[in-house]
């Protein structure tokens, strides 16, 4: 409530002492709720600003979202909010429907909800052109199946296979030639008999 930062024990000690922390004591004694409230309020409002700056709807352990929370200097303690534990707090924040929670062996894991219109738009945007590629994809592929059946039909029938027959009269050679012979400025007469 002074949000005041002691360097030790020592610095602690005296504040306590001091004649402005007895003023604010005595002022949270007489409406203790709404500074709880507004504390709790400030704490939601950072941790969610970060959970939705940082990480973005992505899944992240929300004791390491904590953490880089309270690196910043400027934080709201925890112990002045209405939650004892993180863990109750994001137990608040899921019933609450600002993000999805579930607790594994590693421990609690959080989600933001981002109901942003903006973003709720943006999603919708990116779901509809994933369905449509989907469903042009499946279109051409079935277009190309009833192309290809088509083109087999189309064609002389069902192919039958049948026995290669030789024509034992007819004689018919093969002759190899090595093109690499025939790189030379010259034509192909050194082995014209042999190469056609």
């Amino acid at each position: 409530m002074c949000e005041k930062q002691c360097r030790d024990e020592n610095g602690f000690k005296c504040h306590t002492m001091s004649e402005s922390h007895q003023r604010q004591l005595l002022l949270f004694a007489d409406n203790s709720r709404s500074y709880m409230d507004q504390f709790s309020r400030e704490f939601k409002d950072e941790y969610v600003n970060l959970l939705k700056r940082r990480f973005n709807g992505r899944r992240v352990n929300a004791n390491h979202a904590y953490q880089e929370y309270i690196s910043d200097r400027e934080h709201i303690h925890m112990n002045s909010t209405q939650w004892e534990t993180l863990t109750e707090f994001v137990i608040w924040l899921n019933r609450k429907g600002i993000v999805k929670a579930d607790e594994t062996e590693k421990g609690w894991f959080v989600t933001y909800i981002d109901k942003d219109p903006e973003a709720i738009l943006r999603q919708k945007k990116a779901n509809k052109m994933a369905v449509d590629d989907e469903e042009r994809q499946e279109r051409m592929l079935a277009k190309q199946m009833e192309r290809a059946k088509n083109s087999l039909t189309d064609d002389a029938g069902p192919s039958v296979s049948t026995v290669l027959q030789r024509d034992e009269s007819s004689e018919e050679k093969i002759v190899f030639c090595n093109a690499q012979i025939h790189n030379h400025q010259k034509s192909r007469a050194c082995c014209a008999k042999q190469c056609p």
